[in-house]
């Protein structure tokens, strides 16, 4: 019996999750992200560089006593880098069984985007977009929509989540 209303009440979760989604920005572009990866949101936190990391993984940071690897977005989708300033924002997300920090130009809101209102990203180049799972249309403007389990690949994901156990 208890099994039975745990697993509703998982359900139930998942459905005030689905849909949801935290938009931030990157310059001018607005993306979303499934609000079911994310764990918290903190303000830029110094960060300790770790030697011979990809690029795009800035370091880690002490989480109350939890080492997490943070990655620039900016740099991941071969961006200039921007210096950070007050509002820049790490969104603290899990994949993988991994949690990292997305640091991001700025937070934005929580949105609702219905399954009807996002498209699949337009296939321009090979190897293109594979970062984005789907174009959210909200009013006016776009979201992109990212692929969280694609910000990292398998390899990527193993090599840091040595770094945090």
């Amino acid at each position: 019996m208890a099994e039975a209303v745990v697993h509703e009440l998982l359900e139930q979760e998942e459905d005030t999750q689905k849909g949801k989604f935290l938009t931030f920005t990157l310059g001018n572009e607005s993306y979303g992200i499934e609000i079911k990866y994310v764990t918290e949101i903190i303000g830029i936190q110094p960060i300790t560089e770790v030697p011979e990391l990809y690029d795009y993984i800035r370091g880690i940071i002490n989480l109350r006593g939890k080492i997490i690897p943070v990655m620039d977005v900016r740099l991941r989708f071969k961006k200039p880098f921007r210096e950070y300033n007050d509002r820049t924002c790490v969104i603290v997300i899990d994949i993988k069984d991994i949690s990292i920090g997305l640091i991001v130009d700025s937070v934005s809101e929580v949105l609702s985007i219905p399954d009807t209102e996002i498209v699949p990203p337009p296939d321009i180049s090979k190897g293109g977009n594979k970062y984005i799972k789907g174009i959210g249309k909200v009013g006016g403007e776009v979201k992109l929509v990212l692929d969280c389990d694609r910000l990292l690949n398998d390899e990527e994901a193993e090599s840091l989540g040595t770094i945090h156990n």
